[in-house]
């Protein structure tokens, strides 16, 4: 009877049991046994027998031990064998340098997704099945291999009945419903770590994994793709004045959340340029591509979030192709205030307002110590005063300030590190090439045209506007509410009768000392409201004061003598 208890309350906890079980096993063979002993997540399963480790063969393979290697190395192997979810999740881990050590994030970058390309035939099946055509009445050709295979799904190359060469993205069946139950195991695994010790919980791995799956499930989502890909488009074409930009048009009619046809990008990813003689054209270009994608990201609020060398390409020209857009940035207003505010400091060297600007926009439990905290942060950035752009390790920079943020238990939340990523792929794009980009410089230059946008009387009038719409609407619905509530209390005759013990008087003397200072700023408010009207007006007589002020004065006489009486009631 137990053991069908115990397996009612695992499958209302997983889908897939064996999924779980498969888990537990390759995490016990690489070492992580003892871990799973100590959460006692075997005994979840019934009569679960933990394999034996391999944590000595794997050691083996390693040239040299550390433990922030080794954890990294045998997770690492966990999740290739694991499969896409988890790979996907340690790509996910190896962009989070603000929580976890140098030497486990290089393990973590050396995953790659392993997944098999889909069957043709099983690929063909969904095309027609969402567009409800044949392939033969769509396009003229479609290459049955693969020129792109990831975790999520498959790109094909194909060519439309109109000619237009494109490429067709394909998502791999029941992989959404294969990732939502491998984040229900892994989501419960890391609860019971969390609970089983303190040093994993500050880490704050479960907020990351949960902010991950979501942005995960939209990236299943193709016609999101789609949006996310058109959205961007028109926020380059307002700047991108000389084209510089190719980025690829959807065809909506072939589109949908399983399908996405797009124009296919011809030219070689900046990964893959390497040891050529970099154009002087390219190289204006690429600083253009910089100013461009910091200005959509500072005016709009919305950004590619997944800039890194194989997503742009060197096209004909000199041009610069774009793809992948399933995840971006987005900064409402607030943010890209405090953005703008943080990057000015660091180009100031002002720690004071770079600590203020962190900590309106970071997570913390305790206010921290400002003076310790601004020391810290000084100390960290010491190294890179006075030193070139191409002297500047701009993954160290960053870094050392959220490794200085975390040594005082502050955090940034995941948009921002997304940014601060996205500038450091810039940066090392850049350095890649041999191209002087001076990202500090464009940085700075772009910053002076989006303050003057930010503090433009239209911005400033359009600010007034809202406020003065959610202030009326405050104005009429807070009457109506407090009518509804007094209308309550009086139906259903609820009535507040406190006695407090031998505390009447203290709180007497407290309510007419709320009162007399009440009444103080009321006098001293009438009083500086006459002399207002006065202002810059002659006073040679009485008669020149006007009878307004007089009237403020009289208030403030009154209201002041009030105060005083309240002084003598005992």
């Amino acid at each position: 009877m137990d053991i069908i208890k115990t397996g009612i309350g695992i499958t209302r906890t997983f889908k897939n049991v064996n999924r779980f079980r498969e888990i537990l096993s390759v995490f016990a063979r690489h070492g992580f046994d003892e871990l799973i002993l100590k959460t006692k997540l075997h005994l979840v399963i019934p009569n679960f027998v933990i394999p034996k480790s391999r944590v000595k063969q794997l050691l083996e393979e390693e040239s040299e031990f550390d433990f922030w290697r080794s954890l990294g190395f045998r997770i690492r192997k966990s999740f290739e064998e694991l499969g896409p979810s988890f790979i996907k999740v340690g790509q996910l881990l190896a962009t989070r340098e603000d929580i976890f050590d140098p030497a486990f994030i290089a393990q973590l970058k050396l995953l790659q997704s392993k997944a098999a390309a889909i069957p043709f035939d099983v690929a063909k099946r969904s095309i027609e099945s969402e567009v409800g055509k044949s392939i033969d009445e769509i396009f003229n050709y479609i290459e049955e291999e693969p020129i792109g295979v990831a975790s999520i799904g498959c790109v094909y190359k194909a060519e439309l009945k109109n000619g237009q060469k494109v490429v067709v993205k394909v998502r791999r069946p029941d992989i959404r419903k294969n990732i939502l139950n491998d984040f229900e195991i892994i989501t419960y695994i890391v609860s019971r770590l969390e609970k089983a010790s303190d040093e994993i919980k500050y880490l704050g791995v479960s907020k990351a994994i949960s902010d991950f799956f979501k942005s995960i499930q939209l990236e299943m989502n193709f016609l999101i793709e789609a949006n996310n890909n058109e959205k961007i488009a028109k926020n380059i074409q307002k700047f991108d004045k000389d084209n510089i930009f190719v980025i690829p048009k959807v065809y909506r009619e072939f589109s949908s959340q399983k399908i996405l046809v797009m124009d296919y990008i011809e030219g070689i990813p900046f990964n893959e340029i390497t040891n050529v003689e970099v154009e002087v054209e390219l190289k204006q270009n690429l600083e253009k591509a910089v100013r461009m994608f910091l200005r959509t990201m500072l005016t709009d609020g919305f950004f590619h979030a997944d800039l890194h060398g194989g997503n742009f390409f060197k096209m004909e020209d000199n041009k610069i192709g774009l793809i992948d857009f399933g995840l971006v940035g987005t900064l409402n207003k607030k943010n890209r205030t405090n953005l703008i505010a943080i990057l000015y400091a660091l180009l100031t060297n002002n720690y004071e307002n770079l600590v203020f600007e962190f900590l309106d926009v970071a997570e913390y439990e305790v206010i921290p110590d400002y003076e310790i905290l601004v020391k810290d942060i000084r100390e960290s950035l010491m190294p890179y005063i006075g030193l070139s752009v191409q002297e500047i390790d701009a993954t160290a920079l960053t870094h050392s300030i959220v490794s200085t943020l975390s040594k005082h238990e502050i955090y940034l939340p995941r948009e921002w590190f997304v940014i601060f990523r996205a500038l450091m792929t810039l940066d090392g794009t850049g350095k890649a090439l041999k191209i002087d980009l001076n990202i500090f410089e464009v940085i700075d230059s772009e910053l002076k045209e989006v303050v003057e946008d930010l503090i433009s009387k239209e911005a400033l009038m359009e600010e007034a506007a809202w406020l003065g719409r959610d202030v009326i609407g405050s104005l009429r619905v807070i009457p109506r509410h407090l009518k509804w509530m007094m209308k309550e209390l009086s139906k259903r005759s609820y009535t507040l009768d406190v006695q407090l013990k031998d505390t009447n008087n203290e709180i007497n003397l407290l309510m007419r000392s709320v009162y007399f200072m009440s009444l103080i700023v009321l006098t001293a408010t009438f009083f500086a409201s006459g002399i207002y009207v006065v202002g810059q007006t002659p006073v040679r007589s009485f008669n020149d004061i006007a009878t307004l002020s007089y009237i403020c004065w009289g208030l403030a006489s009154l209201t002041f003598i009030r105060a005083t009486m309240i002084l003598k009631i005992r």
